[in-house]
């Protein structure tokens, strides 16, 4: 009985709007390219400031697909 195996990549997701939505660019630009994704984890958030104000969310991804055997 063969169990699932999964490669797991990293990838940056950015937007001037919110967390969530460089989180779900990031997904759609891999899911582009990219089969069977199943999963992401949020590796680490961080963001650009102008003028004293939130100008950018950057959100540091890993996104696991799984491998076909």
């Amino acid at each position: 009985m063969a169990g699932k195996t999964y490669k797991v990549i990293e990838l940056v997701g950015v937007s001037e709007e919110s967390v969530e939505r460089a989180i779900e660019s990031a997904i759609a630009r891999a899911d582009q390219t990219l089969q069977h994704l199943d999963w992401f984890e949020v590796v680490e958030s961080r963001g650009a400031i102008k003028d004293g104000k939130v100008s950018e969310y950057q959100v540091k991804l890993k996104l696991g697909f799984r491998v076909e055997t």
